[in-house]
């Protein structure tokens, strides 16, 4: 959930890579070595089919698994833990898993621990705790459980690259216009071609989310152009000064 301009962000949020808590259940009882090798074949990158029951076209698609381990095995119930590319579907990495162990399989049980920096354990919260907040905030004007809750919108881009940008370079950010060379103070070194990209103010502000023209690389040895397309702007125009030069009515 996002709060006014933060909504901008939702997107790369929810496309970000996950990680899941999943219970496989076998149709038949297979030694615990067979299991683990066959989990194996299902990470890095894999071709798979959305099940039958899905909201998106069913044509194969290549995804990344990053890792499958598993926790718990009693010999029919498998738990594991699979931290995935977005768009990954478990009931068909279970399904498969079946099919490779020659027993058949079925996921019986899903929880999702973790989208992009966001995780179960430190930065998730129920809508009942929301609530209890937002009372405490009401009734004894207490902001401790409110702040404790509600994250800057900065928080939302720490799994992807960023770039800093000078203060003179900012309002015209903000104002929609793609960055240049002249305007970067630091690149992260992680950057690609396309990537999208978190462009951050020297005082730790986030501007607007980009896509990455060229590699981190080639951004140190330019000294024109441009280096990212901005896509989303967060910050609101003229909360810095406006250094850029603008066209008057009559075009001089």
């Amino acid at each position: 959930m996002a709060l006014e301009r933060a909504t901008k962000v939702i997107g790369n949020i929810i496309h970000s890579s996950k990680t899941y808590v999943c219970v496989m259940q076998l149709h038949a009882k297979v030694d615990e070595n067979k299991l683990r090798e066959t989990l194996k074949l299902l990470e890095g990158r894999i071709y798979q089919r959305p099940p039958l029951r899905s909201s998106v076209k069913r044509t194969v698609r290549v995804k990344t698994v990053n890792k499958i381990e598993l926790l718990e095995y009693t010999g029919r119930y498998a738990l594991l833990l699979i931290d995935s590319e977005a768009g990954t579907y478990m009931r068909k990495i279970c399904h498969d898993a079946g099919i490779l162990l020659g027993v058949g399989a079925h996921m019986r049980e899903l929880r999702r621990i973790r989208t992009g920096p966001f995780t179960e354990r430190k930065s998730l919260y129920r809508l009942q705790e929301v609530n209890e907040a937002l009372y405490m905030y009401k009734v004894e004007g207490r902001e401790d459980l409110l702040r404790k809750i509600i994250l800057p919108v900065e928080f939302s881009t720490c799994h992807i690259p960023k770039i800093v940008v000078r203060d003179s370079a900012v309002d015209a950010i903000a104002h929609g216009a793609d960055l240049a060379v002249p305007g970067v103070v630091m690149v992260e070194s992680d950057i690609k071609k396309g990537d999208t990209v978190a462009i951050f103010t020297l005082k730790g502000e986030l501007v607007a989310l980009a896509q990455a023209l060229v590699d981190a690389e080639q951004i140190r040895d330019m000294e024109r152009g441009l280096v990212a397309k901005t896509k989303r702007v967060i910050m609101e125009p003229g909360v810095y000064p406006s250094l850029w030069k603008k066209k008057s009515k009559n075009g001089m």
